[in-house]
Order: structure tokens, then C-alpha cells, then sequence
């Protein structure tokens, strides 16, 4: 089995139980040896299409279709609270574990299906006459106005229209009661990144989080690839665990990719963190022709294959798992490209720029930026592969769209690119911004007219300008 696929079935504690035999009555310990299911003997793929039938407005009118018959072979099967019946959520404790990016932004927008199917999640519940509990960790970060519990509770009782009461029952180590959830139908547990034993997967803390919950719904995709007390462990208490509607959408997303037969098929790939990582990179490794790393891990690569790097780059406790995506890669005959070269800027001569080759950047020199070389190399890579998912038509963006394109990957609110395109008006401009509010300052504080196409979440948001020549929204 694939390390996605472990991941998936560690996080997601899946259930052999069929969804016309679910147990009714005592809730239990489940005993498997660790905090997961085993998947043997479970059905690989859904039968059939379906339909989700959602509107977090109380209409529920809107239907998506999500599946196709044997599309979902690549990852094993997962339950999901579509295929759970509707009467055995009636009277039951349901806890869920959402996704607070989703939720809890400081600009939520409610058009978008991960927030629709994510609201759609516990309206549901709670219209089957569940009571639910809510969990996840939250940051000032996403939104200033998340002080606190009852803050959070708050915010969410506003876009769910529905009340939500906050409960201190994790700071004061007492487990919820009965009695406790006759107040409402939906409560708020406090912020668990506040709590070490989150991380760890604490089975006391794990039980302590699900008393008297009967059922589980892990509707917080991004956190699938950790191993928390808040998904893995809670399972354990509950007799029945799934995955929400956002979790199954998004799910769905990474099959499709995972089903591509189209060639050659490139992975590029950002970011630090290679150790933790590494599950993930191996799967890319499966299914990839090429690894193109362009970010903090290809030094890690670099150094995998006997580069020298800079010190201060090197990643610790990573260079074991870097020599195994090295071997598993050369086994399986992936390309794996690095960069050859980097733009570097100097702690003590601010405003100079200099390249150097990958291999021998300069003490107290840092690298900021793909070289000349490497953006030539990718750009080879590259030439011969179709971006997926999406097809964006140029024309709309940019009156020319056959001049030189110019990338820049996080840009931020944008100020940097849009200055460089009123200077260059020979050149057509492409901000990659995964960060949405970031874009909506812009729009509302800018008239510099650009074009902002807005992509499926997890994938980011992307601006266009061509100077003079950009199309305005």
C-alpha cells in the first residue's frame, strides 16, 4: 500500500462495517492493535454515481455530482456520512472535526463549495436530529477576531444560523456530560492547537475529547496527513467514524489527480519540511514521470545526491528520508530535477543581486530566487506537460497573450508585480497568491485594473496584468 494510502487510512479510521449494519448501543474501545482500521476486506471503489443534494442556505436544492463508477479504484473505500443512514444520526452525540481555514477566515465566502460543503456537513447533522460537537485548532492568524472559544462559537452560530455554545470541558480536564448537552444542539470544544497532546495522539486525552460522542465525522481534509488525537485517537471511542462532505470533495480532488494518464506527468513541488513530507513525495514518486523541487526541500536533495550546501539550508533529521526519495526515485527511473542555480542577496550589501551555481552559494550569501539556468530547465520540463486541473483561457487575461510570460509564485498583495508591469508593458504578468483575503485588500484598495481568476481551494488564487494592456475585471 501507497504512503498516501496509509495516511488516509490511519487519519480517517475506517470502519469494516457496512452502513446498513451499524452497531446502535454501548459504545466501546475499538481493539486493532493501533489508532487505525484495517482496510482488508473493504470495498475499493463506490458503486455508481450520486449525488450530494447541499445548500447551506436551507434550501439543499443544489446538487453536485461527485463520482463515476471505478473512479475511486486508486484509494481504498472510505466511509463517508452520505452513505451513513439518516436515522441513525437521530438522538446520537456526532463530534466533528472541521477545518478552521475553511471556516473561520477573516473573509468567508459562502458561493465557494469547500464552504458550502463544509457548512453543509453540520447543517446536516443537525437536521437529522444529532447533537453536535464541534473541534479543530484555530489561529489569530487566519482572523484577528479568534480570541477564544466563545469567540469562535460566535463567529460560527453567525454563518451557520444556528446557536453554538462554547464548552470549557478540555482546560478543566472534566469530561462532558449528558445533562451538558441538553443546553443546545451544537457546541464548541476549545482551541486544541493549545494542547501538546493533540500532537501526540494521547489516548487519554483522546477519551477525555470524545466522552459520550457516539459517532466521528473527520471533515478536516487538510490535517489527513497527521496522526492526531482529534482524528486518529477519538476514533477509537466511537463506533462509527466517516468522513464529512468537505473531506469526501476533497478527497475526490486528489483521486482525479491520482487517475491522470496523461504524459508526461510533473510534480512541482515547494515548500520545507522534507521529513515530514516524505509519504507524500514517495507517492508523487509512484506516479510521476518528474520531481521538479524548487523550494526549500531541493537543497535537501541536493544534498542527497552529494551536493555541498550551506549550512544554515540544511534541514535536520531529513537527510535519511532525502536518500530514500533519492533510491525510490532512481528505482522507479523518475527524473528528479533540482535547481542549477539561484539569484542570492547578501545580509550586508542589501540592494545587490548576484547568481550562483546551486552547488556553491557563497558564505553570507542567501538564496531568494530560481536562477536563469533552472527557469530554463523547467521551463523545458514543463513545455510538454498540461497544467491540471484547469484549462485558463489567456485571452481573457491578456490582450497579447503570446508575449513573454513572468511568474511570480506568492505574490503577496501584489504591489511588487504591478509595478513591474506598468514598467515593462512588453511583458504579460502572473501572480500566484494562495492567501485569498491578501487578494481582496488588493481589489478594494487598488484601481490598477487586473484580471483575478480565483482557483479551487488548496490550489490558490492567481492575478494577471499586462501593463497598459491588462483587461480589467
Amino acid at each position: 500500500m501507497s504512503p498516501v494510502l496509509k495516511t488516509v487510512q490511519t487519519t480517517l479510521s475506517l470502519n469494516k462495517l457496512s452502513s446498513s449494519n451499524y452497531p446502535r448501543k454501548e459504545k466501546k474501545l475499538l481493539q486493532h492493535g493501533s489508532c487505525s482500521f484495517p482496510i482488508n476486506n473493504v470495498q475499493l471503489s463506490f458503486r455508481g454515481g450520486f449525488e450530494v443534494v447541499s445548500n447551506v442556505n436551507r434550501s439543499h436544492k443544489e446538487k453536485t455530482c461527485l463520482y463515476d463508477e471505478g473512479e475511486l479504484e486508486a484509494l481504498p473505500h472510505v466511509q463517508t456520512l452520505r452513505e451513513f443512514p439518516r436515522e441513525e444520526l437521530v438522538a446520537k452525540v456526532v463530534m466533528v472535526r472541521f477545518d478552521s481555514t475553511i471556516l473561520l477566515g477573516e473573509k468567508l465566502d459562502l458561493s465557494s463549495q469547500s464552504a458550502s460543503k463544509a457548512l453543509y456537513t453540520i447543517k446536516y447533522l443537525h437536521e437529522c436530529g444529532a447533537k453536535v460537537i464541534l473541534m479543530s485548532e484555530w489561529s489569530r492568524k487566519i482572523n484577528p477576531k479568534l480570541l477564544d472559544a466563545q469567540a469562535v462559537a460566535d463567529i460560527l452560530s453567525s454563518v451557520l444560523q444556528l446557536n453554538v455554545i462554547a464548552l470549557r470541558c478540555i482546560s478543566c480536564k472534566s469530561p462532558l456530560r449528558r445533562e451538558d448537552l441538553q443546553k443546545a444542539d451544537i457546541f464548541l470544544l476549545e482551541n486544541l492547537s493549545e494542547y501538546k497532546e493533540e500532537v501526540a495522539n494521547c489516548s487519554k486525552f483522546a477519551e477525555l475529547l470524545s466522552s459520550e460522542v457516539d459517532i466521528l465525522v473527520n471533515d478536516s481534509f487538510c490535517q489527513s496527513h497527521k496522526v492526531l488525537a482529534s482524528t486518529v485517537g477519538v476514533a477509537r471511542f466511537c463506533y462509527a467514524s466517516m468522513a464529512g462532505f468537505s473531506f469526501e470533495e476533497n478527497l475526490h480532488q486528489l483521486k482525479k489527480i491520482a487517475k491522470t494518464k496523461k504524459k508526461p506527468y510533473l510534480a512541482v513541488i515547494g515548500g520545507g519540511n522534507l521529513k515530514r513530507n516524505a509519504a507524500a513525495l514517495q507517492f508523487l514518486a509512484s506516479r510521476c514521470d518528474a520531481l521538479v523541487f524548487v523550494g526549500q526541500m531541493s537543497f535537501q536533495i541536493m544534498r542527497a545526491l552529494g551536493h555541498s550546501i550551506p549550512t544554515n539550508l540544511v534541514e535536520r533529521d531529513a537527510h535519511k528520508a532525502a536518500l530514500d526519495i533519492v533510491q525510490f526515485a532512481h528505482d522507479k527511473n523518475v527524473l528528479m530535477s533540482y535547481p542549477k542555480d539561484f539569484w542570492c542577496t547578501n545580509q550586508h550589501l542589501p540592494t545587490e543581486l548576484e547568481v550562483f551555481p546551486a552547488h556553491g552559494v557563497s558564505a553570507s550569501w542567501l538564496p531568494v530566487d530560481l536562477g536563469p539556468r533552472s527557469l530554463e530547465e523547467i521551463y523545458s520540463l514543463v513545455t510538454n506537460s498540461k497544467a491540471y486541473p484547469f484549462e485558463i483561457d489567456w485571452s481573457v487575461a491578456y490582450h497579447d497573450a503570446s508575449l513573454p510570460l513572468v511568474v511570480d509564485i506568492g505574490s503577496g498583495n501584489g504591489l511588487f508585480i504591478m509595478g513591474m508591469a506598468q514598467n515593462r508593458k512588453d511583458l504579460n504578468f502572473l501572480g500566484l497568491e494562495i492567501n485569498g483575503k491578501i487578494l481582496y485588500w488588493f481589489k478594494c484598495n487598488n484601481d490598477i485594473p487586473f484580471h483575478c481568476l480565483q482557483l479551487p481551494r488548496r490550489i490558490g488564487s492567481c492575478f494577471s496584468s499586462g501593463g497598459a494592456c491588462c483587461k480589467g475585471r
